[in-house]
């Protein structure tokens, strides 16, 4: 009997001078990089598959990870730093934020203490456990602030996986869809793998980023394999993201 297997690459080798738009790799401000050596070795580990162009997005969440704009530069200020004094002069890295949207949300947008990413967009997420009660004032609140919303690995809101519309209902209201790239394997769970796929062969993924925490993902990552079939898919959305954040 025989036993025909779709041929698979590592994702990683179509990833060199990738711009990574959402990650955790700052120091000590939230559940990504403890330390300053942590976030070196993870760029070290990015740059061994071509990846030197960071967007940091720490955490922004009331009560947990209460962030603002001088948190996130200083702990930016000391990795640039290190970086230096390692005479790691390739690596480009900004800070931005991954903002909750929670009750706090749109106190932080009137204050303008909100962390666009390249000045025009606004990485946002949900809880995993529901979904956020003012999330259409929310987003209407990013557009009058002249913000293009970006949804944070939409393929992990389990809760929505049953309601397929509500995704291309998000996509008519204007917002922008992030996917992890770790959800193309079942590093999140089967449900978010499968997820992840139909929103890609729907067309309804803009960007893709790492959402990298610590050298675990980052391993997954690296030894992360998938079809040809969906690297073709997987290819213009890589561009689209270096096209929009260079």
């Amino acid at each position: 009997m025989f036993y025909f297997f779709q041929k698979k690459k590592f994702l990683v080798d179509s990833l060199e001078n990738f711009i990574d738009i959402h990650n955790h790799i700052l120091p000590g401000i939230d559940d990504g990089a403890k330390t300053v050596e942590d976030s070196i070795n993870l760029i070290k580990g990015f740059a061994d598959f071509g990846v030197t162009t960071f967007i940091a997005t720490p955490h922004i969440i009331h009560n947990y990870y209460p962030n603002n704009p001088k948190t996130i530069n200083d702990s930016l200020l000391v990795l640039k730093s290190e970086l230096s004094k390692q005479n790691m002069n390739n690596v480009s890295i900004q800070a931005a934020a991954e903002h909750m949207i929670d009750a706090n949300f749109e106190s932080l947008l009137e204050k303008e203490s909100v962390m666009p990413i390249n000045k025009g967009y606004l990485l946002v997420e949900m809880s995993y456990l529901q979904p956020s009660i003012n999330f259409k004032d929310a987003i209407q609140s990013i557009s009058e602030h002249s913000f293009f919303p970006i949804l944070a690995h939409p393929e992990r809101y389990i809760y929505l996986h049953n309601n397929f519309a509500k995704y291309k209902k998000y996509k008519k209201q204007g917002i922008l869809f992030q996917m992890n790239l770790l959800s193309l394997s079942d590093y999140y769970g089967k449900d978010v793998q499968k997820m992840a796929v139909r929103l890609i062969n729907e067309g309804l993924i803009d960007f893709v980023a790492s959402d990298i925490h610590n050298l675990q993902q980052l391993t997954m990552l690296q030894n992360m394999k998938i079809t040809d079939k969906l690297l073709t898919r997987i290819l213009p959305l890589i561009e689209n993201t270096n096209i929009n954040f260079d």
